[in-house]
């Protein structure tokens, strides 16, 4: 066990054509793992693994999951398929604490398609978290609480979603102007999370207005709160890439850690 604790992620994921393209999101995750220790282990909360209850990968070799359509076929051609770590899984169900393991679900693209440019060797073990549909969001947060323990076993915690995620309105060209609407809720968001302003990000419909417009579903935005709710009074909250692509996409990216300290 670490005498310190791990860092903990938020990356804003966006399309998956980012698995294939070289930008400033993709360039700040592949300069990323530069400036921490190797993790024994990585755990991402999926934004794409909706469930009814609280899900851990527990397959040795979980399969690589193509979650999405219609995209070039050079991004289907991609493989990222790192172990798994069937005993960590095991381990986490054992604490009582909500979560299952499911032994058959495989790693989709908010955990690979980050992965691939921050550890393209493949070489350290990936599990997921699912997110509850039943859940609240404060009953997320409060989720990420009971696994802050997990940090000092060198076990990188990620939350791949994004805060502002509008794909009903979303332009095709990634470097499309970024909608206003979309500029203000990010800022808003990233002044609430400087802040560590929980009432605030937590209860986001009742403090954000037009909030359904930056999140017409809330499944990108939850995996931030798990990364905050394993938060310590060490850490500080630092900011590791901002921008918008395809104009309604967020793809702010935080680190909390108290490597600074």
């Amino acid at each position: 066990m670490n005498e310190k604790n791990s860092p903990v992620l938020f990356i804003g994921h966006g399309s998956p054509m980012n698995a294939i393209l070289n930008n400033t999101f993709t360039q700040s995750l592949n300069s990323y793992p530069k400036t921490i220790d190797s993790p024994s282990a990585i755990i991402v909360f999926s934004a794409h693994w909706l469930t009814e209850g609280t899900y851990i990968t527990g397959a040795k070799h979980p399969a690589q999951i193509f979650d999405f359509y219609g995209f070039p076929d050079k991004l289907y051609r991609i493989k990222y398929t790192p172990a798994g770590l069937p005993h960590l899984a095991r381990q986490i169900q054992s604490d009582n604490i909500g979560i299952n393991v499911d032994e058959k679900r495989g790693i989709d693209h908010a955990a690979w398609a980050i992965l691939k440019h921050m550890y393209p060797n493949e070489d350290i073990p990936v599990l997921e978290i699912s997110l509850d549909v039943r859940k609240t969001p404060g009953e997320h947060f409060a989720l990420a609480k009971e696994l802050i323990k997990y940090r000092k076993e060198n076990i990188l915690f990620i939350g791949s979603g994004n805060i502002v995620h509008n794909l009903q309105v979303v332009d095709f060209d990634q470097n499309a102007k970024p909608y206003e609407w979309a500029v203000e809720m990010d800022n808003w968001l990233k002044n609430c999370i400087a802040a560590y302003d929980i009432e605030k990000l937590v209860n986001y419909t009742k403090y954000l207005k037009d909030y359904s417009l930056g999140m017409p579903t809330d499944e990108h935005y939850l995996p931030l709160l798990y990364t905050l709710g394993m938060k310590t009074a060490e850490d500080e909250i630092k900011t590791i890439h901002e921008s918008v692509q395809n104009g309604s996409i967020s793809m702010r990216s935080l680190e909390i850690s108290s490597n600074n300290k």
